[in-house]
């Protein structure tokens, strides 16, 4: 990597998301814009923002090093269309990529060990950090919090549904309130990852869902694995 280098984010996780261009220089990044994208619009408006984006900052796709993808937890269909709009412009401009958990952004932002995000459903996304293991990840209702023991002294939350939940399953424990985590925020954490050349394999990368999509869960058969 040269001494200085220019990262696109995206995060389409959320019920909001956003791009993000930055620079890096010896781990600190200079925000160079960033354009917030409507729920529900990514497959309409996440390329055209992009290009609107790198335009405005009188770059193009063939001027970036890398990008930094979030690929979830989240949205089933944002998170897809992330990805695969990452996996489309990296490989088209053989570009390397970094994958980052929206968990972990979250966690990162609030300055937190460990992280939730709402699930719908009465569930929770929820990242644990380990005090002599790696953070795990994992989709939790109030049956699975139970049973967590001991629970994380310190959570950040983004959402009144995550907070709502872990204060009934958890009235002792921390919960560090935070703006939703957007794709400067993944700039950020994931600048030092970037200057280390600690990039996915683009071919094998995919959504971190942490749960089935609808049409797997309610039985669609075409989307049920072969043999199930």
């Amino acid at each position: 990597m040269r001494a200085s280098v220019l990262l696109l984010g995206v995060d389409t996780c959320g019920p909001s998301g956003s791009v993000a261009l930055g620079r890096v220089r010896a781990g600190e990044v200079e925000l160079l814009g960033q354009i917030e994208l409507a729920g529900r619009t990514y497959s309409a408006t996440l390329i055209s923002a992009v290009g609107e984006l790198l335009n405005r900052e009188q770059n193009s796709l063939a001027s970036l090093d890398a990008i930094v993808v979030v690929n979830g937890p989240g949205s089933f269909t944002g998170v897809r269309v992330g990805v695969s709009a990452v996996k489309g412009l990296a490989e088209g401009a053989s570009l390397p990529v970094a994958a980052v958990s929206r968990l972990e952004v979250l966690a990162a932002k609030a300055h937190a060990p460990s992280s939730a995000l709402d699930a719908h459903r009465r569930e929770v996304f929820l990242r644990i950090a380990g005090t002599e293991s790696e953070p795990r990840e994992l989709l939790a209702g109030a049956h699975e919090l139970a049973h967590i023991h001991p629970p994380p002294a310190r959570v950040a939350v983004c959402d009144d549904a995550a907070a709502a939940l872990l204060r009934a399953a958890w009235p002792t424990v921390e919960l560090v309130e935070s703006p939703a985590p957007g794709a400067a925020d993944a700039l950020e954490l994931c600048a030092l990852r970037v200057e280390r050349g600690e990039f996915v394999d683009t071919a094998l990368l995919d959504g971190h869902y942490l749960r089935r999509s609808d049409a797997e869960i309610f039985g669609d058969p075409a989307a049920r694995p072969q043999g199930a």
